[in-house]
């Protein structure tokens, strides 16, 4: 007994739809015009990482997401809102610690600050880090970031 509802001959004649390779009647057509209203929500839509950050006494800690072994390398790749984490990416593959030694030289140079500046709190056998940046306050890290991420 066969079960379903499909024949075989329903399997070889596609049906009309967007997946069979026929054009469409109309065109597509977007029209973009920039002003103020479209740009405030450009930036309302923006994610705001802001909760990714945490300022101590010695600087701000970075929450991130890394990808090791990645094909480029980029510093801040994307926002998880559910995790509240900035995005790092980088080519080093995640042993003996390369991926980690490549997240901090690939965060110091995007940030403008020196190698020693940059440690890793906790996390460093897992892809969720918590970097301290050290002697930069959170609105100047804020700043850096954004001017990056845009």
């Amino acid at each position: 007994m066969i079960h379903g509802t499909t024949r075989l001959r329903d399997r070889h004649t596609p049906g009309k739809g967007l997946n069979t390779g026929e054009e469409r009647q109309q065109p597509l057509v977007i029209h973009v015009r920039l002003c103020r209203a479209t740009f405030l929500l450009a930036v309302l839509s923006m994610p705001d990482i802001s909760d990714a950050l945490l300022e101590e006494r010695n600087g701000t800690i970075i929450s991130i997401d890394v990808t090791a072994g990645s094909k480029a390398e980029l510093f801040p790749a994307g926002y998880n809102e559910w995790r509240k984490a900035i995005g790092c990416r980088v080519t080093a593959p995640p042993l003996e610690g390369r991926a980690n030694k490549a997240v901090i030289t690939l965060i110091a140079e995007t940030l403008d600050l020196p190698v020693s500046a940059i440690s890793i709190l906790s996390g460093a056998t897992s892809s969720q880090k918590r970097v301290l940046v050290a002697g930069v306050a959170k609105n100047d890290l804020l700043l850096r970031l954004n001017s990056h991420n845009g």
